[in-house]
């Protein structure tokens, strides 16, 4: 969908027409789930969390510029964000999950061979804590800087750093082994 669609499918939502709501709704279906999984541990709660995304943005359409960004960019934020909420809602991360450090006994073996598909992937940050995997998404995947992960989350510039460091940890030592039972 071009800028032109999304606009005459937001005019058309913010009238109350529900079938633009739908249409709106399955082209970034996909799009924002897959935003939602990467912070969630499961599917279930991936759709919560899109749920609540989902209310986000079609409450706030009104807010929507189309001159300061793509629509595709400003609802993926309002995703974000609903994760975020939601992980703070049901007290997933607060200050306490950052300040983890049960991993810390953990060997990483030097460079890892291989590919995995996408899936496998998305597997093994899912089985990331959530202080580990909240950082991990917000740097590595939406490209936050450390100090706006701080500012987000409430923690220091080096504890975003930290977690980001024994997510990154964790994901090596887990690729090395399943590259080993694979081969």
């Amino acid at each position: 969908m071009n800028h032109r669609e999304d606009a005459i499918l937001i005019a058309k939502c913010l009238k109350g027409d529900k079938k633009a709501q739908r249409q709106l709704f399955g082209h970034y279906r996909h799009y924002w789930f897959m935003c939602c999984l990467r912070f969630a541990s499961n599917k279930v709660e991936a759709e919560d969390m899109l749920q609540d995304g989902l209310v986000s943005v079609f409450t706030n359409l009104r807010q929507f510029d189309s001159r300061k960004s793509a629509f595709g960019t400003w609802s993926y934020k309002i995703m974000v964000n609903a994760s975020l909420q939601y992980l703070r809602k049901w007290r997933k991360i607060d200050n306490n999950t950052f300040t983890e450090d049960q991993y810390q006994h953990l060997s990483v073996e030097p460079g890892v061979y291989g590919e995995l598909g996408v899936k496998e992937l998305l597997t093994m940050v899912q089985k990331l804590p959530y202080g580990y995997r909240v950082v991990f998404n917000l740097y590595v995947i939406e490209g936050y800087k450390h100090h706006e992960i701080a500012e987000k989350l409430k923690i220091s510039v080096n504890t975003s750093k930290s977690q980001l460091f024994k997510a990154k940890r964790m994901l090596r030592i887990e690729l090395e082994r399943v590259l080993q039972n694979q081969g």
